[in-house]
């Protein structure tokens, strides 16, 4: 029953992930119109259109709704069903900008519905503990660490789309471990506000969540959507899954099933490449893929 719960908190808060995005995006493209070109006036402008703050407001919505779920859930279920993101951008970009998703985006969305089903299904993870100790934080903090500075180091030597590719590869590292961070902190309610406010595991969210959110806008500098995407969604699943079992000992079922695990991901992969072409999910009402 909690694991239905923590995937339907999952679902909510891709779909006002979905939400912010869209509706930020059209005040921005709004305002590129209107601008009157004094510096940072575009800024100010945004401040006061109420589709913005509404796009905002669905941020917050997200975090709560992604807190509720990983106190209910596995890390390694949550995640991946996070990037339903995807799919809840298409049907909504598609009311916001009036476009109806061809059929090349319907099948993406089939692909990807497809392959995140039969994964959760065949890996099956189990619930583990809530907490973790801090002596396994800083073990595997630092890995995760040092993995994110070598892939930093790495997309600074290679052209545009390789480039975008292994930032978001490094971006989705971010994400999941603000994910786990986020979990654990949240098991702190249990003993109380003052126990969640004086955790050090809520500024890590904050810390943690900051950097992820910076890393994702140069990833998005360096080179177009298309690039970054699967790189940002099987990244996330795949190191959710490491840091469930690795920190709060979330068991998956692996063995011979990992060969049909491996083609659910590619699946999912597959679908997000494609859905990030389509214009409802770009943002490039042109045709053009950013």
């Amino acid at each position: 029953m909690l694991l239905a719960v923590s995937v339907f908190l999952a679902l909510l808060a891709a779909l006002a992930n979905a939400a912010a995005s869209v509706l930020q995006r059209r005040a921005a493209a709004t305002e590129r119109v209107t601008s009157s070109g004094r510096r940072f006036s575009w800024l100010t402008h945004l401040l006061h259109r109420p589709v913005w703050m509404w796009g905002s407001a669905m941020l917050v919505f997200s975090g709560i709704f992604q807190a509720g779920a990983l106190a209910t859930g596995p890390l390694a279920v949550v995640q991946p069903v996070m990037a339903t993101e995807l799919l809840f951008t298409l049907v909504v970009g598609s009311v916001f900008f009036h476009r109806r998703p061809d059929a090349r985006a319907w099948w993406a969305f089939l692909s990807m519905v497809t392959g995140l089903a039969v994964f959760l299904i065949l890996v099956h993870p189990s619930v583990g503990t809530t907490r973790v100790p801090v002596g396994r934080w800083v073990t595997v903090g630092a890995v995760v660490l040092a993995a994110v500075i070598g892939l930093l180091v790495l997309a600074a030597r290679l052209p545009s789309s390789p480039r975008a590719t292994v930032l978001g590869t490094a971006t989705a590292f971010g994400f999941s471990g603000t994910a786990a961070l986020m979990k654990d902190a949240v098991a702190r309610l249990s003993d109380g506000l003052v126990a969640l406010l004086t955790a050090w595991q809520t500024y890590g969210v904050a810390v943690v969540g900051l950097a992820s959110f910076l890393l994702l806008q140069m990833t998005l500098r360096a080179g177009t959507l298309v690039a970054s995407q699967p790189a940002l969604t099987l990244g996330d699943s795949l190191m959710s899954l490491v840091l469930g079992a690795v920190l709060f000992d979330e068991h998956l079922r692996l063995g011979w099933l990992i060969f049909p695990e491996l083609g659910a991901l590619a699946l999912v992969g597959l679908g997000s490449l494609q859905l990030a072409r389509t214009p409802e999910v770009s943002g490039d009402q042109q045709g053009q893929v950013w």
